[in-house]
């Protein structure tokens, strides 16, 4: 088994289809972050684990999802849609072959499923990131594959936006093996609170900067 931790503001409308379209073997763990539109009482009819989690923040949810997760190996994928769930498994089998330590899904775009300005943000901070770390990462997307343990002992502090940059600054600083592999990437259900906003994003970058200057 294989926990696929997914942090959801209002997304009641995008789970459906987003928990059926888990492959085999990969246990949702959804970590409701202040929703009001039932998500909770939609992820649990579709026989996910819920997590609450009233602390709001991207680094907040993840968290709780990682401290519910059981397994050995854990997945983040966003709650929204955009990702295929099927690409969790090219994404996990890396660390589950002991090929590496943490695995980030490179996103491969649908048209109009990413907005120029979230775009560019990711790119920026991307090459920022090899630049200061030599880590080889093009892209520091949500979906990624770890080991629950070693993701815990990494201490990410990082409450916000910062959370998935961190991750990737600690375990580059501890050693891990890094690597990539393709995802696709699709136009989300409903309005993004990050991606879809020039504001979101600006904020995002925020603390993403932070990250890289600590």
């Amino acid at each position: 088994m294989i926990d696929v931790v997914l942090p959801a503001l209002d997304e009641a409308p995008a789970l459906p289809g987003v928990l059926t379209g888990l492959p085999a073997g990969f246990r949702p763990i959804v970590v409701d972050n202040g929703s009001r539109d039932g998500t909770a009482a939609v992820a649990a009819a579709h026989g996910a684990l819920v997590v609450v989690e009233a602390r709001r923040g991207f680094g907040s949810a993840c968290l709780a999802g990682l401290l519910a997760a059981e397994a050995d190996v854990v997945c983040f994928m966003d709650a929204d849609g955009s990702f295929e769930g099927a690409d969790l498994a090219r994404v996990a089998a890396p660390v589950v072959a002991g090929r590496a330590d943490l695995v980030l899904g490179a996103r491969e775009a649908d048209p109009g499923s990413w907005p120029a300005h979230a775009r560019l943000a990711n790119r920026v901070l991307a090459w920022e990131l090899r630049r200061r770390t030599g880590v080889a990462l093009h892209d520091l997307g949500p979906m990624r594959a770890g080991p629950r343990r070693q993701l815990l002992a990494l201490g990410v502090a990082d409450r916000r936006s910062g959370w998935p940059l961190e991750m990737v600054v600690r375990a580059h600083r501890s050693g891990w093996r890094l690597a990539e592999e393709p995802v696709r990437y699709r136009p989300r259900v409903g309005r993004s609170k990050v991606t879809g906003t020039v504001r979101g994003t600006v904020t995002a970058v925020r603390d993403m900067s932070r990250v890289l200057a600590g």
